[in-house]
């Protein structure tokens, strides 16, 4: 039992244990980023429909839709995540519609033809490193979608599924490009890392990568989290373990910072200009908005101001 819970009454301790068993997290997500998923999620979905519907008529459409929706989610809620990227949307869909058309051709019993599709896609998805939790919807379908799928045969793997996960792709990118403070594909879109560059004397306290592809090796375990955001997240941790803010002495001449924050308050600053001093009064820095609000302007202030608003150092991608 958590030392924390000691002296606390048994209705307390009770809720505590029931949020560690469910995973009950409560996110610091904006109001803006809630509402530009959902309107993401909508207009990604109305397009899927659409298509659906002129493929496989209504009754099809009915049951290829959960399964692009169940993408919609991942690509407008969490387009960083490593089970959002493209070779797993792509990939993780496709290979599961093969595997689903597949089970239904080759099994004769309707009820062990879905789990047979559903297993069987898990395992290809494995394999072939391209995990998308919808594709097992896509799997099912290809089984228990009546004459509108069965008759597409493999057919179905391209058209509509491969063609709805274009359309909700290309979708995913444009959105998501619109609002500076999200990415997709997180490559892509990614113009400025936490991670200093190779021979900067910041990199002291990076983990490598190998080091953290071992660790989850070690443990066996699917983390819907890039290795590069695991690495990120590390460097923040020792960063903030060793100071609780920057300085004033940090900030430097064509350096990068951030506040921190998410969605429509999140920005990034660079250095453009600088008139030192001994008095704090007088000791100005003038900086840029490279990302996010404010984009493209520029203003001045004292450096220990500027120091108050910055969270911490970003770097630009190579």
């Amino acid at each position: 039992m958590n030392h924390n819970d000691k002296g606390q009454s048994p209705i307390i301790k009770g809720l505590k244990y029931l949020q560690r068993f469910f995973a009950i997290e409560f996110e610091s997500v904006s109001h803006a980023e809630k509402l530009v998923a959902s309107i993401g999620g909508m207009l990604g979905i109305t397009l899927i429909c659409i298509i659906s519907y002129q493929i496989t008529g209504e009754k099809g459409a009915t049951l290829i839709v959960p399964s692009m929706g169940a993408s919609a989610v991942l690509l407008f809620a969490v387009p960083h995540g490593k089970l959002s990227q493209p070779w797993a949307l792509i990939g993780g869909h496709v290979v599961s519609a093969i595997m689903g058309v597949l089970s239904y051709k080759i099994v004769a019993d309707p009820f062990i033809a879905a789990g047979v599709a559903v297993g069987s896609a898990i395992g290809a998805m494995h394999i072939l490193n391209c995990i998308h939790p919808p594709g097992g919807a896509t799997a099912l379908a290809a089984v228990i979608g009546g004459p509108a799928i069965h008759n597409l045969g493999f057919s179905y793997a391209a058209a509509p599924i491969l063609l709805n996960v274009s359309v909700i792709f290309v979708t995913a990118i444009i959105f998501n490009s619109l609002f500076p403070w999200r990415r997709y594909p997180a490559a892509v879109m990614m113009r400025f890392t936490e991670k200093p560059a190779a021979d900067s004397p910041a990199r002291a306290h990076i983990v490598d990568k190998p080091v953290i592809e071992q660790a989850l090796a070690d443990m066996d375990i699917v983390l819907d989290v890039t290795t590069e955001d695991l690495q990120r997240l590390i460097q923040l941790s020792l960063e903030h373990a060793q100071k609780t803010r920057l300085t004033a002495a940090d900030i430097k001449l064509n350096h990068y910072y951030t506040n921190g924050k998410h969605g429509a308050e999140w920005s990034v600053r660079r250095i453009i200009d600088e008139s030192a001093s001994d008095d704090p009064q007088k000791d100005m820095v003038i900086y840029r908005i490279v990302e996010g609000h404010g984009f493209n302007t520029a203003h001045s202030c004292t450096r220990e101001a500027f120091a108050n608003w910055a969270a911490r150092e970003v770097f630009p991608n190579s």
